[in-house]
Protein backbone atom coordinates (compact mmCIF):
# COMPACT_ATOMS: atom_id res chain seq x y z
CA UNK A 1 0.00 0.00 0.00
CA UNK A 2 2.86 2.41 1.15
CA UNK A 3 4.54 1.70 -2.63
CA UNK A 4 0.73 2.58 -4.23
CA UNK A 5 1.12 5.56 -2.33
CA UNK A 6 4.60 6.76 -2.91
CA UNK A 7 3.57 6.03 -6.94
CA UNK A 8 0.96 8.13 -6.66
CA UNK A 9 2.32 11.19 -5.66
CA UNK A 10 5.62 10.88 -7.49
CA UNK A 11 5.53 8.43 -10.27
CA UNK A 12 8.58 6.44 -11.61
CA UNK A 13 10.74 9.52 -11.25
CA UNK A 14 9.83 10.92 -8.07
CA UNK A 15 10.88 14.24 -8.75
CA UNK A 16 10.35 17.70 -6.82
CA UNK A 17 8.21 20.24 -7.76
CA UNK A 18 10.63 22.20 -9.03
CA UNK A 19 12.14 19.35 -11.32
CA UNK A 20 8.68 18.65 -12.59
CA UNK A 21 8.52 21.98 -13.57
CA UNK A 22 11.84 22.15 -15.49
CA UNK A 23 10.70 19.17 -17.09
CA UNK A 24 7.58 20.18 -18.52
CA UNK A 25 9.60 23.34 -19.60
CA UNK A 26 11.76 21.41 -21.92
CA UNK A 27 8.99 19.08 -22.96
CA UNK A 28 6.84 21.93 -24.32
CA UNK A 29 10.19 23.44 -25.53
CA UNK A 30 10.25 20.48 -27.87
CA UNK A 31 6.71 20.98 -29.26
CA UNK A 32 7.16 24.53 -30.07
CA UNK A 33 10.16 23.09 -31.56
CA UNK A 34 8.16 20.80 -33.32
CA UNK A 35 5.49 23.35 -34.67
CA UNK A 36 7.80 25.80 -36.04
CA UNK A 37 10.65 24.04 -37.40
CA UNK A 38 8.56 20.82 -38.78
CA UNK A 39 5.11 22.30 -39.26
CA UNK A 40 5.63 26.32 -39.89
CA UNK A 41 8.83 26.75 -41.91
CA UNK A 42 9.91 23.24 -43.10
CA UNK A 43 6.48 21.54 -44.19
CA UNK A 44 3.98 25.10 -44.69
CA UNK A 45 6.69 27.58 -46.56
CA UNK A 46 9.62 24.81 -47.56
CA UNK A 47 12.49 27.00 -46.09
CA UNK A 48 14.14 23.89 -45.54
CA UNK A 49 14.32 20.16 -46.07
CA UNK A 50 14.58 17.98 -42.68
CA UNK A 51 16.44 14.20 -42.55
CA UNK A 52 13.24 12.01 -42.39
CA UNK A 53 14.26 11.00 -38.87
CA UNK A 54 14.26 14.00 -37.62
CA UNK A 55 11.10 15.01 -39.50
CA UNK A 56 9.42 11.77 -38.41
CA UNK A 57 10.43 12.30 -34.79
CA UNK A 58 8.58 15.81 -34.80
CA UNK A 59 5.61 13.76 -36.46
CA UNK A 60 5.50 11.34 -33.51
CA UNK A 61 6.06 13.88 -30.72
CA UNK A 62 3.36 16.44 -32.02
CA UNK A 63 0.94 13.56 -32.49
CA UNK A 64 1.55 12.75 -28.84
CA UNK A 65 1.77 16.14 -27.65
CA UNK A 66 -0.96 18.43 -29.36
CA UNK A 67 -2.74 15.47 -31.80
CA UNK A 68 -2.61 17.84 -34.78
CA UNK A 69 -2.74 16.52 -38.00
CA UNK A 70 0.20 17.73 -40.42
CA UNK A 71 -1.61 18.43 -43.14
CA UNK A 72 -4.98 20.24 -41.62
CA UNK A 73 -1.86 22.28 -40.01
CA UNK A 74 -0.03 22.86 -43.03
CA UNK A 75 -3.50 23.22 -45.32
CA UNK A 76 -4.82 26.21 -42.67
CA UNK A 77 -1.73 28.19 -42.56
CA UNK A 78 -1.14 28.50 -46.35
CA UNK A 79 -5.00 29.71 -46.47
CA UNK A 80 -4.36 32.49 -44.11
CA UNK A 81 -1.09 33.33 -46.07
CA UNK A 82 -3.14 33.45 -49.05
CA UNK A 83 -6.27 35.50 -47.39
CA UNK A 84 -4.26 37.00 -45.00
CA UNK A 85 -6.87 39.71 -43.16
CA UNK A 86 -9.20 39.30 -45.77
CA UNK A 87 -12.97 36.81 -46.05
CA UNK A 88 -12.16 33.09 -45.46
CA UNK A 89 -9.14 34.01 -43.29
CA UNK A 90 -8.93 31.23 -41.07
CA UNK A 91 -8.00 32.87 -37.84
CA UNK A 92 -7.70 36.91 -38.53
CA UNK A 93 -8.39 39.05 -35.51
CA UNK A 94 -9.44 41.61 -38.33
CA UNK A 95 -12.14 39.46 -39.45
CA UNK A 96 -13.43 37.85 -36.22
CA UNK A 97 -12.25 40.18 -33.30
CA UNK A 98 -8.74 39.93 -31.31
CA UNK A 99 -11.22 38.52 -28.18
CA UNK A 100 -12.33 35.85 -29.99
CA UNK A 101 -8.87 34.90 -32.05
CA UNK A 102 -7.01 34.90 -28.49
CA UNK A 103 -9.30 32.89 -26.19
CA UNK A 104 -10.71 30.65 -28.98
CA UNK A 105 -7.94 30.71 -31.35
CA UNK A 106 -8.13 26.53 -30.86
CA UNK A 107 -11.92 26.11 -32.11
CA UNK A 108 -11.29 28.53 -34.90
CA UNK A 109 -8.57 25.92 -36.27
CA UNK A 110 -11.13 23.14 -35.67
CA UNK A 111 -13.69 24.18 -37.67
CA UNK A 112 -10.95 25.29 -40.62
CA UNK A 113 -9.55 21.62 -39.85
CA UNK A 114 -13.44 20.29 -40.96
CA UNK A 115 -13.14 22.22 -44.27
CA UNK A 116 -12.52 19.47 -47.13
CA UNK A 117 -12.06 22.15 -49.46
CA UNK A 118 -9.19 24.13 -47.73
CA UNK A 119 -7.39 20.75 -47.33
CA UNK A 120 -8.12 19.75 -50.65
CA UNK A 121 -6.56 23.12 -52.14
CA UNK A 122 -3.53 24.03 -49.47
CA UNK A 123 -2.75 20.55 -47.68
CA UNK A 124 -0.73 19.00 -50.96
CA UNK A 125 2.88 17.99 -50.25
CA UNK A 126 2.65 16.65 -46.70
CA UNK A 127 3.81 13.45 -45.44
CA UNK A 128 1.13 10.61 -46.88
CA UNK A 129 2.49 7.07 -45.41
CA UNK A 130 1.31 4.58 -43.92
CA UNK A 131 1.65 5.96 -40.60
CA UNK A 132 -0.07 9.54 -41.19
CA UNK A 133 -3.08 7.45 -43.44
CA UNK A 134 -3.76 4.72 -40.66
CA UNK A 135 -2.07 6.36 -37.40
CA UNK A 136 -1.33 10.11 -37.03
CA UNK A 137 -4.54 11.22 -39.07
CA UNK A 138 -6.89 8.65 -38.43
CA UNK A 139 -6.26 7.86 -34.63
CA UNK A 140 -5.30 11.68 -33.99
CA UNK A 141 -6.65 11.76 -30.49
CA UNK A 142 -4.87 8.67 -29.53
CA UNK A 143 -1.39 9.92 -29.55
CA UNK A 144 -1.95 12.82 -26.06
CA UNK A 145 -4.27 10.06 -24.24
CA UNK A 146 -0.88 7.53 -24.68
CA UNK A 147 0.79 11.13 -23.44
CA UNK A 148 -1.15 11.07 -20.75
CA UNK A 149 -0.52 7.69 -19.21
CA UNK A 150 2.99 8.65 -20.06
CA UNK A 151 3.20 11.68 -17.86
CA UNK A 152 1.03 9.92 -14.86
CA UNK A 153 3.71 6.92 -15.14
CA UNK A 154 6.33 9.52 -14.95
CA UNK A 155 5.51 11.78 -12.67
CA UNK A 156 1.92 10.40 -10.51
CA UNK A 157 -0.93 12.78 -10.13
CA UNK A 158 1.05 16.08 -11.07
CA UNK A 159 1.67 14.20 -14.17
CA UNK A 160 -2.33 15.18 -14.72
CA UNK A 161 -0.57 19.16 -14.37
CA UNK A 162 1.70 17.98 -16.75
CA UNK A 163 -0.17 17.05 -19.43
CA UNK A 164 -2.66 19.42 -19.10
CA UNK A 165 0.04 22.50 -19.38
CA UNK A 166 1.71 20.26 -22.54
CA UNK A 167 -2.11 20.25 -24.15
CA UNK A 168 -2.55 23.82 -23.76
CA UNK A 169 0.47 24.99 -24.47
CA UNK A 170 -0.17 25.02 -28.45
CA UNK A 171 -3.67 26.56 -28.77
CA UNK A 172 -2.11 29.53 -25.95
CA UNK A 173 0.95 30.25 -27.07
CA UNK A 174 0.38 29.64 -30.91
CA UNK A 175 -3.16 29.80 -31.50
CA UNK A 176 -3.83 33.22 -29.60
CA UNK A 177 -0.29 34.69 -28.78
CA UNK A 178 0.68 34.26 -32.44
CA UNK A 179 -2.38 34.34 -34.53
CA UNK A 180 -4.28 36.91 -32.25
CA UNK A 181 -1.79 39.30 -30.15
CA UNK A 182 0.64 38.74 -33.89
CA UNK A 183 -1.92 40.26 -35.67
CA UNK A 184 -3.18 43.18 -33.00
CA UNK A 185 -0.02 44.50 -31.18
CA UNK A 186 3.95 44.65 -31.63
CA UNK A 187 6.38 46.72 -33.71
CA UNK A 188 6.88 46.17 -37.47
CA UNK A 189 9.80 46.02 -39.81
CA UNK A 190 8.51 45.80 -42.36
CA UNK A 191 5.10 47.74 -44.34
CA UNK A 192 3.17 44.36 -45.29
CA UNK A 193 -0.43 44.55 -46.66
CA UNK A 194 -1.63 43.15 -43.33
CA UNK A 195 -1.77 43.98 -39.55
CA UNK A 196 0.98 41.59 -38.66
CA UNK A 197 3.31 42.50 -35.61
CA UNK A 198 7.03 41.41 -34.06
CA UNK A 199 5.25 41.15 -30.76
CA UNK A 200 8.71 40.90 -29.25
CA UNK A 201 12.11 40.82 -30.93
CA UNK A 202 13.69 37.76 -28.87
CA UNK A 203 11.99 34.73 -30.04
CA UNK A 204 12.23 32.51 -26.92
CA UNK A 205 9.10 31.63 -26.04
CA UNK A 206 7.66 30.51 -28.99
CA UNK A 207 10.85 29.19 -30.88
CA UNK A 208 11.06 32.47 -32.82
CA UNK A 209 7.35 32.61 -34.13
CA UNK A 210 7.30 36.04 -31.91
CA UNK A 211 8.55 37.77 -35.10
CA UNK A 212 5.71 37.51 -37.02
CA UNK A 213 6.39 40.44 -39.09
CA UNK A 214 9.19 39.45 -40.72
CA UNK A 215 7.85 36.64 -41.38
CA UNK A 216 5.00 37.73 -43.29
CA UNK A 217 7.37 39.92 -45.08
CA UNK A 218 9.77 36.71 -45.92
CA UNK A 219 7.06 33.90 -45.80
CA UNK A 220 9.27 31.60 -47.42
CA UNK A 221 12.47 32.09 -45.41
CA UNK A 222 13.66 29.55 -42.76
CA UNK A 223 14.73 32.42 -40.60
CA UNK A 224 12.79 34.61 -39.10
CA UNK A 225 15.28 37.50 -37.23
CA UNK A 226 16.02 40.18 -39.46
CA UNK A 227 17.36 42.75 -37.20
CA UNK A 228 21.06 42.51 -35.55
CA UNK A 229 19.28 43.08 -32.51
CA UNK A 230 16.15 40.38 -32.83
CA UNK A 231 16.82 36.66 -32.13
CA UNK A 232 15.29 33.86 -33.53
CA UNK A 233 15.72 30.46 -31.23
CA UNK A 234 14.40 28.02 -33.89
CA UNK A 235 16.92 29.13 -36.08
CA UNK A 236 19.51 28.50 -33.78
CA UNK A 237 18.21 24.76 -33.78
CA UNK A 238 18.15 24.96 -37.72
CA UNK A 239 21.60 25.81 -37.76
CA UNK A 240 23.10 22.91 -35.74
CA UNK A 241 21.12 20.27 -37.62
CA UNK A 242 22.29 21.87 -40.26
CA UNK A 243 25.74 21.51 -38.65
CA UNK A 244 24.92 18.19 -38.17
CA UNK A 245 23.73 17.33 -41.67
CA UNK A 246 20.16 16.93 -40.47
CA UNK A 247 18.51 19.87 -42.30
CA UNK A 248 18.91 21.78 -45.31
CA UNK A 249 18.44 25.23 -45.88
CA UNK A 250 16.79 26.23 -48.25
CA UNK A 251 15.71 30.20 -48.32
CA UNK A 252 16.74 33.01 -45.64
CA UNK A 253 15.42 36.41 -46.10
CA UNK A 254 17.84 38.61 -48.51
CA UNK A 255 19.66 41.64 -47.24
CA UNK A 256 18.94 45.02 -48.97
CA UNK A 257 22.15 46.37 -50.59
CA UNK A 258 22.34 50.02 -51.48
CA UNK A 259 24.89 51.36 -54.33
CA UNK A 260 25.59 54.43 -55.43
CA UNK A 261 23.06 56.48 -57.43
CA UNK A 262 23.19 56.42 -61.18
CA UNK A 263 21.21 57.92 -63.70
CA UNK A 264 20.21 54.93 -65.13
CA UNK A 265 17.76 52.33 -63.37
CA UNK A 266 19.29 48.80 -64.38
CA UNK A 267 16.97 45.65 -64.34
CA UNK A 268 18.95 44.27 -61.15
CA UNK A 269 17.49 47.52 -59.37
CA UNK A 270 13.82 47.18 -60.46
CA UNK A 271 14.46 43.70 -59.16
CA UNK A 272 15.80 44.60 -55.65
CA UNK A 273 13.20 46.97 -55.39
CA UNK A 274 10.40 44.36 -55.94
CA UNK A 275 12.41 41.83 -53.85
CA UNK A 276 12.94 44.05 -50.98
CA UNK A 277 9.34 46.51 -51.68
CA UNK A 278 8.25 46.12 -48.02
CA UNK A 279 11.37 46.86 -46.32
CA UNK A 280 11.78 49.73 -48.84
CA UNK A 281 8.26 51.02 -47.73
CA UNK A 282 8.76 50.61 -44.16
CA UNK A 283 12.10 52.71 -44.24
CA UNK A 284 9.63 55.46 -46.46
CA UNK A 285 7.28 55.77 -44.23
CA UNK A 286 10.04 56.23 -41.66
CA UNK A 287 11.37 59.26 -43.46
CA UNK A 288 7.86 60.68 -44.17
CA UNK A 289 7.18 60.61 -40.14
CA UNK A 290 9.96 62.36 -39.29
CA UNK A 291 9.57 64.98 -42.29
CA UNK A 292 6.30 65.13 -40.54
CA UNK A 293 7.63 65.90 -36.46
CA UNK A 294 9.92 67.97 -37.48
CA UNK A 295 7.83 69.69 -39.54
CA UNK A 296 5.40 69.73 -36.26
CA UNK A 297 8.23 71.10 -33.79
CA UNK A 298 8.81 74.28 -36.43
CA UNK A 299 4.89 75.10 -36.54
CA UNK A 300 3.84 74.57 -32.45
CA UNK A 301 5.14 78.18 -31.56
CA UNK A 302 3.29 79.61 -34.54
CA UNK A 303 -0.26 77.85 -33.90
CA UNK A 304 -1.96 80.99 -33.54
CA UNK A 305 -1.92 82.16 -37.13
CA UNK A 306 -4.69 80.87 -38.76
CA UNK A 307 -3.19 79.46 -41.54
CA UNK A 308 -0.49 77.83 -39.83
CA UNK A 309 -2.83 75.96 -37.37
CA UNK A 310 -5.12 74.80 -40.76
CA UNK A 311 -1.31 73.13 -41.73
CA UNK A 312 -0.49 71.66 -38.34
CA UNK A 313 -3.96 69.76 -38.56
CA UNK A 314 -2.97 68.35 -41.94
CA UNK A 315 0.33 67.56 -40.76
CA UNK A 316 -1.40 65.58 -37.59
CA UNK A 317 -3.63 63.91 -39.56
CA UNK A 318 -0.65 62.69 -42.17
CA UNK A 319 1.53 61.92 -38.87
CA UNK A 320 -1.50 59.56 -37.38
CA UNK A 321 -2.50 57.96 -40.79
CA UNK A 322 0.90 57.11 -40.90
CA UNK A 323 1.74 55.78 -37.54
CA UNK A 324 -0.78 55.12 -35.94
CA UNK A 325 0.30 57.40 -33.13
CA UNK A 326 -1.86 58.88 -30.17
CA UNK A 327 -2.41 62.51 -30.95
CA UNK A 328 -0.97 63.36 -27.51
CA UNK A 329 2.52 62.50 -29.34
CA UNK A 330 1.85 65.13 -31.40
CA UNK A 331 0.74 67.82 -28.80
Amino acid sequence: MDNFLTFLAGGLLQYSWWQIIIVTLVLTHITILGVTIFLHRSQTHRGLDLHPAVMHFFRFWLWLTTGMVTKEWVAIHRKHHAKCEREGDPHSPVIYGIGKVFFQGAELYRQEAANAETLKRYGHGTPDDWLEQHVYARHSVLGVFIMLGLDLAMFGVLGLTVWAVQMAWIPFWAAGVVNGIGHWWGYRNYATPDTSTNVIPWGLIIGGEELHNNHHAHGTSAKFSTKWWEFDVGWGYIRILSALHLATIRRVAPKIRLEPATAAVSIQTLDGVILHRYEILARYTDLVKKAASEELAKLKPLRAREEVNRRWASLKRVRRLISRADDSQLE
